[in-house]
């Protein structure tokens, strides 16, 4: 068996390429479960807020909301491209919280910070560009954290390294 073959269809090639070794995952690979994630995050946030913001919630209600839909899309993500490969929904299930969840929080936690701390953002209305800057700046920072770690949970076959079984 070719264990330096990315991607040979078997969970035990592809924990072999990714498990044991010492050199861990590429960045390229870890940016890209980064991405992958970042992406699903980003439309639960901003859905959140602008669902928050149009119903007049307060900051705590609406960041509540958009956190929670940032998980919901983020494992929405890596729930359905499983489910795609044929694995049912309680397996595809077990998947997407392995695969997501610190990926998730590190991220959610580093960009609703950000958001936090800068001034005058967590009043800021959805057509200023003080919200979208500091929603994105955020978002770059989440993922500049996010990507080591990421990195080093592929490299120990953990996180991301789980749906790498299945594609």
């Amino acid at each position: 068996m070719d264990h330096g073959t990315h991607r040979t269809g078997t969970a035990h090639d592809h924990t072999g390429h990714h498990g044991s070794h010492t050199s861990g995952a590429s960045w390229a690979t870890a940016a890209k479960a980064t991405l992958h994630c970042l992406t699903g995050c980003a439309i639960g946030e901003i859905l959140g807020m602008v669902i928050g913001t149009a119903l007049l919630w307060g900051n705590v209600q609406t960041m509540a909301l958009a956190i929670t839909l940032a998980f919901v899309f983020g494992y929405s993500f890596t729930l359905f491209a499983v489910r795609r490969t044929g694995l049912d929904l309680r397996g595809a299930v077990k998947v997407a919280l392995a695969a997501d969840t610190v990926s998730i929080a590190v991220m959610e936690l580093v960009d609703n910070a950000i958001i936090a701390l800068v001034p005058g953002a967590m009043d800021a209305h959805l057509s200023d560009g003080l919200f979208w800057s500091a929603l994105l700046g955020g978002f770059v920072v989440a993922f500049l954290v996010t990507t080591p770690v990421n990195k080093w949970m592929i490299g120990r076959g953990k996180g991301h390294a789980v749906v790498h079984a299945y594609h």
